[in-house]
C-alpha cells in the first residue's frame, strides 16, 4: 500500500496559523523575493549568477563565452539580475564588467548548490 502525503484529516493548529499568517501580512517583502527566485529559475540565469559566485566580476562578453550565448543575451540577462537587485556592474572604457550585487546573494547561490550536492548524494 502506497503511503499517502497529505493529512487524513482535517485539523488546524489556530494559533500557528494566526502567528504565520500575521508575519506573512507584516513582511512586505514576499512578492520581491518570488521575483528574485524566479528570475534564478531561468538556467542560463544561475549558470551567471553561479559563474559570478567563482569570479568577483566578469566583463559582459566573458559571461557570454561562459554560458555559449551571444553578448546580447548576456547582456539581457545581467540587465535582468541587475534590476532585480542580484547584481552590479561597472564601466572601465569600452568594458562592462558585472558582479553579484553583495555577499548575500553569494551565500544563497552557494547554500542552493550546497543542498543540491546533498540530495544529490543521498540519492
Amino acid at each position: 500500500m502506497k503511503e499517502r502525503d497529505v493529512c487524513e484529516v482535517a485539523c488546524v493548529d489556530s494559533e500557528k496559523t494566526a502567528r504565520v499568517q500575521e508575519q506573512l501580512q507584516k513582511n512586505n517583502h514576499v512578492l520581491e523575493v518570488t521575483k528574485l527566485f524566479k528570475a534564478l529559475s531561468d538556467e542560463t540565469r544561475m549558470k551567471i549568477a553561479y559563474a559570478l559566485t567563482l569570479e568577483d566580476e566578469l566583463c559582459v562578453c566573458d559571461v557570454a563565452h561562459i554560458v555559449g550565448a551571444t553578448t546580447a543575451t548576456a547582456s539581457h540577462h545581467l540587465r535582468h539580475l541587475k534590476n532585480l537587485g542580484l547584481a552590479k556592474y561597472r564601466k572601465e572604457g569600452k568594458l562592462v564588467y558585472y558582479s553579484l550585487d553583495d555577499d548575500h546573494v553569494k551565500q544563497l547561490i552557494h547554500i542552493a548548490f550546497e543542498h543540491q550536492e546533498e540530495v544529490t548524494t543521498r540519492g
